[in-house]
């Protein structure tokens, strides 16, 4: 039987008046939606590519944590940019946040637009180990 948990409030997570879920946790799973550079409030904070991505990954993890899980348990992101010329700003966070060896599989792509005219939106993929009995 697949257990859900909807995340849609925590401590360091924005508030939203979106109608969505900041993370979706099934089984050893957890789903994180597309999180951006807006502060716990819910306002947009502009910046440049690093500091968006600097705080959108700290929604990511936020959003990890009050799911129960770590951002070392984190297995895949994806990063969708306003302008992939920001590229290199973006992977020096990326480079600070996830150690050599232990960095998660990613994604990156450019998009027409995103919300509030940001820079920068990351979605990610956590996983527990399960015990076995």
């Amino acid at each position: 039987m697949n257990d859900r948990k909807f995340i849609t409030e925590g401590k360091d997570l924005p508030q939203w008046s979106n109608p969505i879920s900041h993370a979706v946790v099934v089984n050893n799973m957890c789903y994180i939606s597309g999180q951006l550079s807006v502060n716990v409030q819910g306002e947009y904070v502009k910046g440049t590519a690093k500091e968006e991505a600097q705080r959108a990954f700290l929604n990511v993890f936020a959003a990890a944590k009050a799911s129960g899980f770590d951002k070392s348990e984190i297995v895949y992101v994806d990063i969708a940019f306003s302008d992939l010329g920001e590229l290199a700003e973006v992977n020096e966070v990326y480079m600070e946040l996830f150690p050599e060896g232990k960095r998660p599989a990613r994604t990156i792509y450019e998009a027409a637009a995103l919300p509030f005219g940001g820079k920068i939106k990351v979605v990610a993929t956590a996983v527990k180990t399960m015990e076995y009995k």
